[in-house]
């Protein structure tokens, strides 16, 4: 069942009440008319509420319309741009997280589905599913600096038998204009739009998908930016650039004035597998980059000069940095990057692994606004809802950092945030127990008690907790290990049978 929210005058949160209305006031040049206005805002709202499933009759029960009509009517019929409102969450993106060493992170993400009527959907592979699936496709462009990881952009992928298919086009209500576009194509246009409006971008990364596709790392190289882009295993480099000659002309041949051609007897290109296991004097560093939930997160990291194999022919040069498991070394990835000689291993690494940022932001975006709930077939629908996800989620993002996390909680109507596993104080026994003279003597430990190591979890040298009071019992109580001890000392002691 969903839960209606509450409304923030009844609620002790006037900063986060301000601070949401200042956002919505935002993006209100790009309504119309003051009613789907305001049921953007109850939508928002919803998006971040307790809201099971985020269609349209339950957002309708939390926001305490009698019937889905106005939801609906934001989505399909009533007129504001999607594309206006995300031009105005690039600016706010820009203000809360902007940094000349910003990063841009590309992937793609999968909305599973039935049926063959929402637009774009059909069976092809997603990382959600880790299968092939029947599922539309969104390619995304996240931004990652030290304070922080929003969602940027958005493309929903159109396979080509989609863009082929003027019937199903035609119901979808996709574009005239638009036509099949390949994910580093989509990757490219999100790209450009976000330079174009100003976004500080010093650095682009992504997965094989993008990396693989030279356009695309050129696109990025003649912007004046700087990439570390996976590719796969197979990616032909030379590690010392090959000496070049002129196809000899014949009269019916077909190469033109001008053609190059490697001298004859170079060494063939190499995969960027074969560089690495044949390499044996590669000097392996050992970096921590990111850290996890158990603590920091540690790969072996390598980066050799090499030159890019294009069409048979030498490319630009190119730093190869590879990454090696520490607990399976014959698990590697490989990545290409433009970055200057003198760029530290440790930064090309950093960048590398921040591509876990845009995977956080998709749990985050699924999990905490619902972005994989909706209920939409057509085309202008689908980024409507996508682009409100990603309001509500860059909204959340700010706020999280500044304002108390339990008139958060009180705000969006969920339960407040407990601490991380991590950080809850150690049980604790007390100091002393009470004696049935009433004396105070000291705690003896049972014997059978595992020691701890120092500075393990649940060790006073590894968590913060309170003295004045033991763990777990109530203010002026004696805890209840305590309590038990004193039942065993006042029952007296059974005499055998005889």
């Amino acid at each position: 069942m969903s839960a209606t929210l509450v409304r923030g005058d009844d609620l002790d949160c006037d900063p986060i009440f301000a601070s949401f209305t200042a956002f919505h006031q935002r993006f209100a040049g790009i309504f119309s008319r003051p009613e789907p206005r305001s049921q953007a805002g109850k939508y928002l709202r919803a998006l971040m509420g307790p809201v099971e499933r985020r269609n349209g009759w339950q957002i309708a029960e939390a926001v305490g319309d009698t019937r889905p009509g106005p939801t609906q009517r934001l989505l399909h019929e009533a007129v504001w741009s999607a594309d206006e409102a995300g031009n105005r969450l690039r600016d706010y993106v820009i203000e809360h997280f902007g940094n000349p060493e910003g990063i841009g992170v590309l992937d793609e993400t999968g909305f599973l589905k039935k049926g063959t009527e929402s637009v774009g959907v059909g069976r092809q592979y997603t990382g959600t599913a880790g299968k092939v699936e029947n599922c539309q496709l969104g390619v995304f462009l996240s931004y990652a600096c030290p304070t922080g990881h929003v969602l940027l952009e958005r493309e929903i992928y159109l396979p080509k038998a989609w863009a082929d298919d003027e019937e199903r086009r035609e119901k979808a209500k996709v574009p005239r204009q638009v036509r099949f576009q390949s994910k580093p194509s989509l990757a490219r246009t999100m790209l450009a739009r976000a330079w174009d409006a100003g976004v500080p971008m010093r650095w682009v990364t992504g997965d094989e998908v993008y990396g693989h596709d030279p356009t695309l790392r050129d696109f990025v190289a003649t912007n004046d930016r700087l990439f570390v882009l996976a590719v796969r295993c197979n990616t032909r480099v030379w590690t010392t650039r090959p000496t070049l000659e002129p196809v000899p002309r014949k009269r019916k041949g077909r190469a033109g004035p001008g053609a190059m051609r490697v001298v004859g007897g170079t060494p063939p290109a190499l995969s960027v597998d074969a560089v690495m296991t044949r390499g044996g004097s590669t000097a392996w560093h050992r970096l921590v980059t990111q850290f996890g939930e158990k603590g920091p997160i540690e790969h072996d990291w390598a980066a050799v000069r090499v030159v890019e194999c294009r069409s048979r022919l030498p490319g630009p040069d190119r730093w190869l940095l590879v990454r090696r498991s520490v607990s399976n070394p014959l698990e590697l990835a490989y990545y290409l990057s433009n970055a200057p000689l003198d760029t530290p291993l440790l930064q090309l690494a950093r960048v590398a692994s921040s591509r876990y940022t845009i995977e956080q932001c998709f749990g985050e975006a699924k999990g905490d606004v619902g972005m994989d709930h909706y209920e939409v077939r057509q085309w202008p629908s689908w980024y409507r809802h996508i682009t409100l996800c990603m309001m509500a989620l860059a909204w959340l993002t700010v706020v999280r950092g500044s304002v108390d996390q339990a008139l958060l909680a009180a705000f969006r109507g969920v339960a407040t945030p407990k601490p991380e596993p991590s950080l809850l104080p150690a049980p604790r026994v007390p100091a002393t127990e009470l004696e049935a003279d009433g004396e105070l003597a000291p705690h003896t430990p049972p014997p059978e008690a595992a020691p701890r190591v120092p500075g393990s979890p649940g060790t006073a040298s590894a968590t913060v907790r309170d003295d004045s009071e033991p763990a777990g019992s109530e203010r002026g109580l004696p805890s209840v290990p305590a309590v038990e001890r004193e039942k065993k000392r006042r029952i007296p002691a059974r005499a055998p049978r005889a």
